[in-house]
């Protein structure tokens, strides 16, 4: 009541006065960066207007002496004319001719392992330390792991990580998980989309660690009895990144290849990576990585575009291979006594930092609106010129995205990128529940992040979706999509009937 009074004390103040309120005090600013946001983006619109009205009204204003006069003009003219008209003909014509293609993703899906492979901490403990025979001060260091690592009790190991007690790891039983990931998620998006198998001209499957011959790509041939002529690639050792790779692959190969469809496999294995002995920062990949996978339908028809769920805009890469550290920061090795894993570096953050930055710096102008550009631009040349202590401006990328895909390698990665881009909590939501539910499944991380947006009812047409992929090498990379239409969850999806189980509250504190 106090504050309504002084309210109305304000009110009837200035009303005596005949003043206008004070807006520099009343105002929120950000409406003011909205509105300059809003005429730098509409600035060509906004200057066509009156060239327009000023267009119609001499047009008005001509007669038809005036008419009959350009008319002559033109009809004496009229080899220039011709000529000008074939050079616009054969522009247009080599235009269409040269343009890329665009690729579409008709749909896709993700693995959902089965309930009785899930490994809940305590669980998981017990079977770290039959697994590697580890000490109390391996196990009490991989409990805290799990605990900092934003997983969830329901993430799932492999079968054969279940026994006990634990078997050695085999070619046979590698195959055995690799199979029913990626078959699982192959055989959900062929019913999902009526494609027959014998339709698909490329294929591109990417598993960084296990790599066996005949390679995983002639496994899916052989198991769908996919067409001779079929362009195979199998990508190895390529990291968490590996998914948006295989993608810039695929886009690439439809460029070339007309009127066909590309299947885009994104998996690891579990069985084959997993440490089995005391160093520290090995084990804590024992910790983070889960089963998963994710299958993807590409295609560059024309008539697909009506139910195809997103149109490919973007790929931008970036490799920091050529610096020592980014190389090394993750890395397969042999420990002391000679057995294998992989090992994540104390610079790991730093390095992923660095690699987003230069990441960012490519694909922001192709994204950002020029106000956001303008802004970016005049603050650096202002630090160059004036004043070295000037802030750079960091552009604010929720202008550009609806959504974000982060790549969920777990939860230091997510916080440091919300905090690093300022982002809102729901944009990395998506990431966050991902890891908590399904936790670091590699490069198909980002399709159980898209999945997780599509359930929730979230994606409406011309939305622009960001996915970020971070991997060994180390690299950067980055998918832009576009949504083709309000995006309806899916009825076989990997978050169907658990979209609602999950406390995000509790999740995200």
């Amino acid at each position: 009541m106090a504050e309504s009074g002084n309210g109305d004390v304000a009110s009837v103040q200035n009303k005596q006065s005949g003043r206008l309120p004070n807006f520099l005090q009343s105002v929120n600013l950000k409406y003011v960066k909205l509105g300059y946001h809003y005429l730098i983006s509409h600035l060509l619109t906004l200057f066509l207007i009156p060239v327009m009205a000023v267009i119609l009204v001499e047009a008005a204003q001509t007669k038809p002496e005036d008419v009959y006069e350009l008319w002559l003009h033109l009809r004496y003219n009229l080899i220039c004319v011709i000529t000008c008209l074939v050079f616009m003909v054969l522009g247009s014509t080599f235009y269409v001719m040269t343009r890329p293609r665009p690729v579409y993703l008709v749909d896709y899906a993700c693995y959902r392992p089965p309930s009785h492979l899930q490994v809940p901490f305590q669980y998981c403990l017990k079977l770290s330390r039959a697994f590697g025979n580890l000490d109390d001060s391996s196990i009490e260091f991989q409990h805290k792991i799990l605990e900092r690592s934003g997983l969830g009790e329901q993430t799932c190991l492999p079968e054969t990580v279940h026994c006990v007690p634990p078997q050695p790891a085999s070619m046979a039983a590698a195959r055995e998980e690799t199979e029913q990931v990626m078959f699982g998620a192959l055989d959900t998006l062929f019913s999902n989309t009526s494609v027959k198998p014998k339709d698909i001209g490329i294929l591109v499957v990417n598993s960084s660690v296990f790599s066996p011959t005949p390679s995983l790509s002639a496994m899916i041939v052989n198991r769908y009895k996919l067409r001779g002529n079929i362009r195979s690639f199998n990508l190895g050792g390529m990291g968490c990144s590996a998914g948006v790779i295989a993608v810039d692959l695929a886009k690439d190969l439809l460029q070339v290849h007309r009127n066909t469809y590309a299947i885009v496999v994104s998996t690891e294995n579990i069985t084959w990576t997993a440490y089995r002995g005391h160093k520290k920062s090995m084990l804590i990949s024992n910790c983070l990585f889960r089963v998963g996978g994710a299958a993807l339908l590409l295609s560059n028809k024309s008539v697909d575009r009506r139910r195809a769920k997103y149109k490919l805009v973007h790929v931008v890469r970036t490799h920091r291979g050529a610096d020592d550290k980014a190389f090394k920061c993750v890395y397969q090795e042999q420990d002391e006594v000679g057995k294998m894993g992989v090992s994540l570096s104390k610079d790991l953050m730093a390095i992923a930092g660095e690699a987003l930055k230069i990441n960012i710096t490519t694909l922001g102008p192709l994204v950002l609106p020029i106000s956001e550009q303008l802004l970016f631009f005049t603050t650096l040349v202002a630090k160059k010129l004036f004043n070295a202590k000037i802030k750079p401006y960091i552009p604010d990328f929720k202008l550009a995205f609806e959504h974000f895909c982060i790549h969920a390698g777990g939860r230091g990665v997510i916080d440091e990128l919300e905090k690093n881009l300022q982002l809102l909590p729901v944009h990395v939501e998506a990431s966050r529940m991902t890891l908590h539910r399904f936790g670091n499944t590699s490069s198909s991380s980002i399709w159980y992040e898209l999945a997780y947006i599509e359930a929730k009812g979230r994606m409406r047409k011309n939305d622009r979706v960001w996915q970020i992929g971070f991997g060994s090498g180390f690299k950067c990379n980055s998918a832009v999509w576009v949504a083709l239409r309000n995006v309806k969850p899916s009825s076989k999806g990997a978050w169907e009937d658990c979209i609602d189980r999950y406390p995000v509250q509790t999740v995200l504190a």
